[in-house]
């Protein structure tokens, strides 16, 4: 049982980094992916058959190409760089809606980070965070308890992930979880490039009274390789000015709020 799990999870990083190298090369060759994972052609078939079902990459002679939709795990690091002004707006608008005495979740990502930034003020704050650098941030903020969960380290989203941070984080329950993601559909949902972070977003979903999703508009009409959950599961949404309309108009039919930061 221990060899399939190992060879599930070898499995499952290797198509999260076919689709990192996709989305930074814009194409891929089957016979440039054997060698450089030490598998089979059949295996690297088998991945970008797999991937093409789930409508992340499009498959041609000898490789694939990159989708306008796919959505991929970079670096928190690169991620803070893009639409910063757009993240920094989400934020402040995100800190507004939390009141004094409420307990949230601060899911990891730029867009999360950003609202951290703004609980200085709050007379009584608990915060539960599974990023390292949003509970290092709020180290500073007196007025705010901070709860960390047990976990795995991602490293690339300073994020701590697994069965003890799954453990830990279902012995709460929350007022609002503020919830970072890489793809946002309508029709499909949210979702994240990493598995054991979606399983455990959907647990955070489950133990909060209000879910918020705070993304920039680049997000939308867009599918990661883990799916988190349907929009039906989402109360608010905080975006920038350049969500596209017709997801605006169709996430407001099916019941959830659309605040657009300035």
């Amino acid at each position: 049982m221990a060899g399939k799990e190992k060879d599930r999870e070898m499995t499952v990083q290797r198509r999260a980094k076919i689709l990192e190298l996709i989305e930074q090369q814009g194409q891929v060759q089957v016979s440039a992916l054997s060698n450089a994972f030490k598998v089979s052609s059949v295996t690297i078939r088998n991945d970008l058959a797999h991937l093409e079902k789930k409508n992340l990459l499009i498959r041609t002679r000898g490789g694939a190409i990159r989708p306008q939709r796919v959505a991929v795990d970079f670096k928190i690091t690169e991620k803070a760089k893009k639409h910063f002004r757009e993240k920094q707006a989400i934020g402040r608008k995100a800190s507004e809606l939390i009141q004094d005495g409420d307990t949230i979740i601060l899911d990891s990502g730029t867009t999360t980070l950003e609202i951290a930034k703004n609980l200085g003020h709050f007379r009584e704050l608990t915060v539960i965070t599974n990023a390292l650098n949003i509970a290092h941030l709020l180290a500073d903020f007196q007025n705010i308890r901070v709860i960390v969960p047990g976990g795995i380290l991602r490293k690339n989203a300073l994020s701590l992930v697994g069965p003890t941070a799954e453990s830990a984080i279902k012995n709460y329950f929350c007022d609002k979880l503020f919830l970072g993601v890489d793809g946002i559909d309508a029709d499909f949902g949210i979702s994240t490039p990493n598995v054991e972070e979606a399983y455990l977003n959907r647990i955070m979903i489950e133990i909060s009274r209000e879910v918020f999703v705070v993304t920039d508009s680049s997000k939308f009409n867009k599918r990661s390789f883990a799916f988190i959950a349907p929009m039906n599961k989402i109360h608010t949404v905080i975006t920038d000015r350049n969500i596209p309309a017709t997801e605006k108009e169709k996430m407001e039919k099916i019941g959830a709020q659309v605040i657009v930061a300035d």
